[in-house]
């Protein structure tokens, strides 16, 4: 089976890299096929381990428009979906006068007055898309409910208009930092996957590809620092882009070697939570950085 978004896993493995995303064979594999088979991807996993950033990599490696549909709590069918523009059909209605209500009535549900949202932007475009369903599982449990029509059958319903059917699928990607479980009707129709943070020497690629100018033994020193701190029991650990942001502060500070000076000198760059850095300083026998 031939794919429109990438050729085989080798070449999604290339594509992503080249788009400075490395992926390892499970993800390149799991890209391919949920182009191939037109399925969506849902992608669980902690915060930070590079989740959104695949949707935003396959859109980049693709040359496709990357359509977000940020997810939290309270969001609803007219912030994923769509919906009318209530103050322009008042003008119109007001400005029919004596007109009758039949002929006003399919005047105003037009797509004159469509305020079309992420979910039925992507389903309209004829230009390759990406739809990037990220934190779902932020949502209120009757949301997932909005998404089975799409992830089903690629298409929504508008009762005014009648169906829109995608013309050209996108490649939808649903992101999930596992907070809650999500529906067995939204998994059954994605392909999964699960990212973790990566081993030390896959980090440290990471690093150095995302890092002009910082050293291998740097950034040696640095993810073995990092995975000493995701080893604690810490409110927010360290995130694969604030590794990166380490890495970049310290190129930047001119700093050659992490000993125990250059890390509590720029810990706050990682960690981000006062509790999170005293923790860090006590089990890790750091001396406490000077304010």
């Amino acid at each position: 089976m031939t794919s429109a978004w990438f050729s085989s896993p080798d070449t999604a493995a290339k594509s992503l890299g080249e788009a400075g995303y490395l992926a390892d064979e499970a993800t390149a594999t799991t890209a391919y096929l949920a182009g191939a088979l037109e399925k969506p991807l849902l992608v669980e996993g902690p915060a930070g381990v590079g989740k959104t950033e695949l949707a935003k990599a396959v859109a980049r490696a693709t040359g496709a428009e990357l359509v977000r549909l940020q997810c939290y709590e309270g969001l609803d069918e007219a912030r994923a979906l769509y919906e009318w523009n209530y103050k322009k059909q008042l003008l119109r209605i007001q400005a029919a006068g004596d007109q009758a209500w039949e002929e006003t009535h399919d005047d105003i549900f037009t797509d004159e007055f469509l305020l079309t949202r992420p979910l039925l932007t992507a389903i309209r475009r004829s230009e390759p898309t990406v739809l990037l369903v990220d934190e779902v599982d932020k949502t209120d449990v009757e949301v997932e409910g909005l998404l089975l029509e799409v992830l089903s059958d690629f298409q929504v319903t508008i009762p005014e208009l009648g169906t829109v059917a995608a013309v050209r699928r996108p490649f939808v990607v649903l992101t999930s930092n596992a907070t809650r479980e999500l529906s067995e009707a939204v998994k059954r129709r994605c392909l999964y996957l699960h990212l973790d943070y990566p081993d030390a020497e896959r980090e440290r690629e990471i690093v150095l590809s995302q890092v002009p100018g910082v050293e291998d033994t740097l950034a040696a020193q640095l993810v073995e620092f990092v995975g000493r701190m995701r080893a604690l029991e810490l409110k927010k650990s360290p995130s694969i882009a604030e590794s990166v942001d380490w890495a970049r502060t310290l190129v930047a500070l001119q700093i050659g070697s992490l000993d125990e000076a250059a890390v509590a000198r720029t810990l706050g760059v990682v960690l981000k939570h006062a509790s999170d850095h005293d923790r860090a300083v006590r089990e890790l026998k750091l001396a406490a950085s000077r304010s």
